[in-house]
């Protein structure tokens, strides 16, 4: 799945980004603090990429808030991503790893894949390339600017809280 991805993207040509932002040149992360996104805590499942997703968050300790994402596939675990989004430098910044099904790692030891924040507003969450917005009680749209070699493309995330 990990070589799949791409070759997806490569045939999905450059895209704009509808529901992303990115930070200007020079901009910083405004000031936050986790109790502003502690409403994405849950457990979340959807469709997506050809098979079923799920994410799971934990709530806010110790300055973070921790995540498990996986993605199924035909009945196989196609990937893993473990993350957290982590209260540094009096703002917020959501940082992940990605692993394949048997849990050998896409990115180096000390690599991670971080986005940071660019704005907050009720609801909803805005990281460079990553919003998460809270549709309703129990459904959250996540939005997330993938790509290789140049080419973007925006996938669209729909989940529905399970527990």
């Amino acid at each position: 799945m990990r070589l799949l991805i791409p070759l997806l993207l490569l045939n999905w040509g450059l895209t704009h980004a509808q529901n992303t932002l990115q930070l200007e040149e020079g901009e910083s992360s405004p000031n936050a603090t986790l109790d502003r996104v502690a409403w994405i805590e849950g457990s979340w499942r959807g469709e997506a990429l050809g098979g079923k997703v799920e994410e799971i968050w934990s709530p806010p300790l110790g300055g973070s808030m921790m995540f498990s994402f996986k993605l199924v596939h035909e009945g196989k675990i196609s990937f893993y991503e473990f993350g957290h989004i982590q209260e540094k430098d009096n703002t917020l910044v959501l940082q992940l790893k990605h692993f394949n099904g048997d849990l050998t790692g896409w990115e180096t030891q000390k690599e991670t894949v971080d986005f940071k924040l660019v704005q907050l507003e009720k609801d909803k969450v805005y990281f460079e390339g990553l919003t998460m917005e809270k549709l309703d009680g129990d459904e959250m749209r996540v939005s997330v600017v993938v790509g290789q070699e140049g080419k973007t493309k925006e996938l669209v995330f729909n989940y529905r809280k399970y527990y």
